[in-house]
């Protein structure tokens, strides 16, 4: 039942949306840019909680969004943990009890509508914005990004340029804009006037098309040390986009797995990370 649901749940949303295009080209789009920014989960569970109550905690204030920040006290360099979608701090808890052996002062927290922050909706520049604050805040030396978390670690790198930040840390992240609409329009079965409204309000809302915002493109300019994993078989965000931005970030590693998955707990990922962020 809960597979039927998962189907077609997703087709009455696209045909709404398409009906509703009929009627106001500005309605569907907003429509479709707010259903495309609401996570369906991602909050605390009452089994993560008990781990995260370990951390010390705190609450910044960011765009209107009250942040959950947890952190794991050490006496070497500042990371900085990015969660991906519907996601939050605790899948972090791998890495977290690696880097704590390591000695590392660790700094994560929930991004906004998920975890124990506050918020409806995320997207990357909301993303990127309200991690300035805990950057300049807490000024980290590494910044560890997963997913979405490791698109928003580039975009803010491109957006900041942040020099106290040194190494990035890029995890299954996707890098073309354009190519996750496509994948919402072919999820939801949307048609091209929904998708062209849709493109239009994104441009007046923030500055740029679709086909602009690539993380490929934006660190072209990079300077700073990066490693990039990635999964071959991921079937989340495809592999080659890393290879994409590999290509163009001459700074940067690229080590791609094969069974891993999306999400990337592994010890021999947290080991491949810690020897990079040890490297001189």
């Amino acid at each position: 039942m809960k597979k039927l649901l998962n189907k077609y749940i997703p087709l009455a949303y696209g045909s709404y949306l398409n009906t509703l295009a009929i009627f106001s080209k500005e309605k569907v789009a907003k429509k479709a840019f707010y259903l495309f920014c609401t996570p369906r989960k991602g909050k605390i569970l009452p089994q993560q909680k008990e781990y995260l109550e370990i951390a010390k905690k705190e609450i910044v204030q960011s765009a209107n969004v009250k942040l959950q920040v947890y952190e794991w006290t050490g006496n070497k360099e500042t990371i900085l943990l990015l969660h991906g979608w519907e996601s939050n701090a605790f899948r972090w808890r791998n890495l977290v009890k690696i880097l704590k052996e390591e000695n590392y002062n660790i700094i994560a927290f929930d991004a906004p509508a998920h975890g124990d922050s506050s918020g409806t909706i995320l997207n990357v520049p909301l993303y990127s914005k309200v991690t300035q604050t805990i950057v300049e805040k807490y000024k980290p030396r590494h910044i560890i990004g997963h997913s979405i978390g490791g698109m928003t670690t580039l975009y803010n790198n491109h957006t900041y340029k942040n020099n106290f930040v040194d190494k990035l840390v890029i995890l299954g992240a996707p890098s073309e804009f354009y190519a996750i609409l496509n994948d919402y329009q072919r999820i939801l079965k949307f048609n091209n006037k929904v998708l062209g409204a849709l493109k239009v309000y994104i441009k007046k809302e923030f500055g740029f098309k679709p086909e602009e915002f690539s993380m490929s493109e934006y660190v072209k300019n990079n300077t700073k040390k990066g490693l990039l994993i990635h999964d071959k078989l991921d079937k989340i965000a495809p592999c080659k986009d890393s290879e994409l931005v590999h290509n163009n970030w001459k700074n940067s590693n690229l080590i791609k797995t094969e069974g891993f998955g999306h999400s990337l707990h592994q010890d021999e990922v947290s080991n491949a990370i810690v020897s990079f962020l040890k490297e001189v």
